[in-house]
């Protein structure tokens, strides 16, 4: 594990009063980002990647995903959210014409997120088809995408928040569709991209 100069408890005020989000450190403390309270660390129930934090909705079938990424020199920063975006619709084989759409594209100001070391940070608002397990069934997901660029630490993270609009009544995931307890947000979303924090640069090697 990381040393990690991250205090939860020292830093625990600067979530005060924001309801429903609580302070999480991340990768070791390398990281912090505000996050909904009400939340399945996946790494508990199954193993993820080291390059990844995986939080899922206990109740409906919203995840939450942090994810350290090569950072892709070739790919100009306007366009590098739309390149990540499409790179998890083949994950998802959701490459067919009409399984996934992008909705827009937004810069974030840098005076509005706490990661000051970014060289560029970004928003992206899209929808996709993708099936679960390898189902049949397909489900229409809502993906809300940031971006932060970190060229000096040859880096991408991508934040990744998957909110399923339409469930296949043949999909696994048709049980949770019906439960709509304390659903995460957009705007939940938008407090984790812009609390997110570096205290340990080491967790980039």
């Amino acid at each position: 594990m990381l040393d990690s100069v991250f205090n939860p408890k020292s830093e625990m005020q600067t979530a005060a009063g924001v309801g429903s989000l609580q302070l999480r450190p991340l990768f070791g403390g390398a990281l912090s980002a505000v996050i909904p309270y009400n939340i399945t660390d996946v790494s508990e129930v199954r193993e993820i990647p080291d390059n990844q934090e995986v939080f899922a909705h206990p109740h409906t079938d919203q995840s939450l995903i942090v994810e350290l990424l090569e950072y892709q020199a070739q790919v100009a920063d306007q366009d590098a959210a739309r390149y990540h975006f499409e790179d998890i619709a083949g994950s998802n084989e959701a490459q067919e014409p009409g399984a996934f759409e992008v909705g827009n594209v937004v810069a974030l100001p840098k005076g509005e997120v706490s990661l000051s070391e970014c060289s560029s940070a970004w928003m992206l608002n899209g929808t996709q088809c993708v099936s679960k397990f390898n189902e049949d069934a397909r489900n229409t997901v809502a993906i809300h995408l940031g971006l932060f660029r970190l060229p000096q630490f040859s880096t991408d993270i991508l934040i990744t928040f998957n909110d399923p609009q339409s469930i296949s009544p043949d999909s696994s995931s048709a049980s949770a569709a019906e439960t709509h307890r304390d659903p995460w947000t957009v705007e939940d979303f938008q407090s984790t991209l812009k609390s997110l924090t570096l205290h340990n640069p080491g967790l980039f090697g």
